[in-house]
C-alpha cells in the first residue's frame, strides 16, 4: 500500500501540471510556492524519475510526467468524486460551482434564470456565473464547466447537447424599404449584410429549406464576433443579419426587425454543457442534471427540437 504522502505529492502534482504553473496551483490549493516546490521535487527524487521541466518562464511535462499526468488525473479525480459524494450523502452538494458562459442575449436570459433557481435549490452550493466571449480554457481557469453555442475545437472536451437554436435572416423594415426585399438567396449578394464572426469567414451563408441546401455569397458587410452588436447593427439598419431567432423575438413583434426569406435558415447553433471530465463532483452534476433539462424544455419553444436519441441523452445523468 502506498504511503499516505505519495497520495497526496500526486494531488499535488496533478494540480502543477494542470495549471503549468506552481504559482497558480500554489493558489488554489492555498500553500506556499517554496512548500509546494519542495514536495514536487521530493517526489521525483522519491520515484527517480524526473516529471517537469522548469525554465524561468513555464513548465514542461517530460515524458514520463505525460504519462503520469494522464494515470495521476484519473485517480485524484475519482478521490474527489467519492469524497465529493460522501459529502453530498451527508448534506447535498456544496462549494464554490463556477460557470463560463457567452454573453448571449438568450444566455444571460435563460441561463441566468437556471442558476438563480438551482442556487435556490442547492443552498449549501455558490453559483459564480462569469460571460465570456470565447470559451475558456476550463482547468486553466478553474471553471466547473461552460455553456458552449457550437462544437469546442478541443476534442479531449466532454460535450453535452441540451438544444439546438434556430438561425434566421432578419433586417429592418426601413433598410428593407430601401434596398428592397430578396426574393430568393441568391439576391442576397446585393444586399449589405451583418455577419457575426470573423470577416474572413463572413463572405458566405449556408441556408436550408425543407431539405435544401444552398451556399450563398452575401454582399458588402459589417461583421461582429457578438450576436447582441449584431442585433443592434440589423435593427438601426446596417442590413440583413443571420441571428438566432430566440434573440429577437421581440424585435420582430415590436416592428424593429423583419424576417428576410423566412422559408429560408441557417443551419441550426447546437448547445452544450461542457466538461473536462466525464468524473464530476456531485455540484457539477446536479447542475447538469438541473440545468439540462431547464434549458432544454425553455429553449426548445423557440430553437429546433432535438431527436429521440439527444432528449433520452440529457435524461441520463441523475442528480445528486
Amino acid at each position: 500500500m502506498a504511503h499516505p504522502q505519495v497520495l497526496r505529492d500526486m494531488a499535488l502534482f496533478v494540480e502543477v501540471a494542470k495549471r503549468k504553473s506552481f504559482s497558480q496551483a500554489a493558489v488554489a490549493l492555498d500553500v506556499p510556492i517554496s512548500s509546494l516546490s519542495r514536495r514536487i521535487t521530493q517526489f521525483e527524487m522519491s520515484i527517480g524519475l524526473r516529471l517537469l521541466d522548469r525554465t524561468t518562464r513555464k513548465i514542461v511535462l517530460t515524458p514520463h510526467g505525460e504519462a503520469y499526468y494522464e494515470q495521476a488525473t484519473r485517480l485524484v479525480e475519482e478521490a474527489h468524486r467519492t469524497f465529493d459524494e460522501l459529502i453530498a450523502q451527508a448534506k447535498g452538494p456544496s462549494g464554490l460551482l463556477k460557470i463560463a458562459a457567452p454573453p448571449d442575449p438568450w444566455v444571460m436570459h435563460h441561463l441566468s434564470t437556471v442558476a438563480a433557481e438551482y442556487a435556490l435549490r442547492y443552498t449549501q452550493v455558490r453559483v459564480q456565473l462569469d460571460l465570456w466571449p470565447q470559451l475558456v480554457d476550463l482547468s486553466q481557469d478553474g471553471y466547473d464547466l461552460a455553456l458552449a453555442v457550437g462544437a469546442p475545437r478541443e476534442t479531449s472536451m466532454i460535450t453535452r447537447k441540451v438544444a439546438e437554436l434556430e438561425n434566421g435572416l432578419y433586417a429592418s423594415p426601413d433598410y428593407l424599404d430601401r434596398a428592397g426585399r430578396p426574393e430568393a438567396p441568391a439576391e442576397l449578394a446585393r444586399h449589405q449584410a451583418v455577419a457575426v464572426g470573423p470577416p474572413a469567414a463572413s463572405n458566405a451563408w449556408s441556408l436550408e429549406r425543407e431539405g435544401e441546401a444552398v451556399s450563398v455569397t452575401i454582399g458588402s458587410t459589417v461583421s461582429s464576433n457578438s450576436q447582441g452588436l449584431a442585433r443592434r447593427l440589423a435593427v438601426s439598419g446596417h442590413g440583413i443579419a443571420l441571428l438566432q431567432a430566440i434573440d429577437v423575438g421581440q424585435d420582430v413583434e415590436a416592428g424593429r426587425l423583419e424576417r428576410v426569406l423566412p422559408a429560408w435558415h441557417g443551419r441550426p447553433s447546437p448547445v452544450y454543457i461542457v466538461t473536462t471530465s466525464r468524473l464530476l463532483p456531485a455540484k457539477t452534476r446536479s447542475f447538469i442534471a438541473f440545468a439540462s433539462r431547464q434549458l432544454a424544455e425553455q429553449l426548445m419553444p423557440r430553437g429546433v427540437t432535438l431527436d429521440e436519441a439527444e432528449l433520452a441523452a440529457l435524461y441520463d445523468l441523475q442528480e445528486a
